[in-house]
């Protein structure tokens, strides 16, 4: 009898693009994947916090780089892909948000969100995917989605609109890029501690609703989804593909 290999976690070797990767679960996404040994190139807008970023990522000896993009301007995030080395892995975790009651939506606010979460998305993994696909290699690309990408919520229609739609946007892309070698999945967070969402956790009633339907009995953290992030990348997530990993506390169990 010859017993079964457990398949690696390990990233050496591979490239990782990560964006929205200055704070939150973008930055834990990134220090995650460089820790498990890949190269790792941070996106974000503000050139000034990814240096201080990459500062950091390099003092704690790990692989790190960064490239100030405005990920919504589709041209510039193409030719930045067209020129560097194909990246084997791409967690799209650049995100907004802006909540008001329904009757209170406005365009501006629509094409807002629409355009980081659901565009940007679309299109940053298509000029991944494209040169992976030209180069003939496998890779993973991760969506940072959200549970609200699987029910719904009181000021939140624009947002979670955008997340059902991310999920729609794997299932397609891991049904075409299937032939390739390349798994698209999502990580689906509860409401995290994180810049984007202080304001509204600082409502005390708001929070209390939260913390009633997260069966765990807390706030989820960005080490919880470092873990996550680094699985799906690997190869002992080699069968997964088109689908969402929630890390909601049992949020959605009911």
């Amino acid at each position: 009898m010859t017993l079964p290999t457990t398949p690696s976690f390990r990233l050496d070797g591979k490239r990782a693009l990560v964006t929205g990767g200055t704070r939150g679960i973008g930055l834990g996404a990134a220090v995650a994947l460089a820790e498990a040994g890949a190269a790792v190139t941070i996106a974000a807008r503000t050139a000034r916090d990814i240096e201080a970023v990459i500062q950091q990522m390099v003092a704690a000896a790990l692989t790190a780089e960064g490239v100030a993009l405005d990920i919504t301007d589709t041209g510039t995030v193409q030719a930045f892909v067209n020129d560097v080395e194909p990246f084997d892995i791409l967690v799209n975790s650049a995100g907004t948000a802006r909540h008001s009651d329904f009757a209170d939506i406005t365009p501006e606010d629509y094409r807002a969100v629409m355009d980081v979460n659901l565009a940007a998305t679309l299109f940053v993994s298509q000029a991944v995917a494209g040169r992976l696909v030209a180069a003939g290699r496998p890779g993973a690309i991760i969506h940072i989605s959200s549970q609200m990408g699987h029910v719904g919520g009181p000021r939140r229609a624009v947002y979670a609109a955008s997340k059902h739609a991310v999920e729609g946007l794997t299932k397609a892309m891991a049904i075409e890029l299937g032939a390739h070698n390349i798994r698209v999945n999502t990580v689906c967070p509860t409401f995290v501690e994180t810049e984007l969402t202080a304001r509204n956790l600082s409502d005390p009633d708001f929070r209390r609703w939260v913390l009633s339907k997260i069966k765990l009995g807390r706030l989820g953290r960005v080490e919880d989804l470092m873990g996550p992030i680094v699985f799906l990348a690997s190869d002992a997530a080699a069968l997964i593909t088109g689908t969402s990993l929630l890390v909601d506390g049992g949020w959605t169990a009911e």
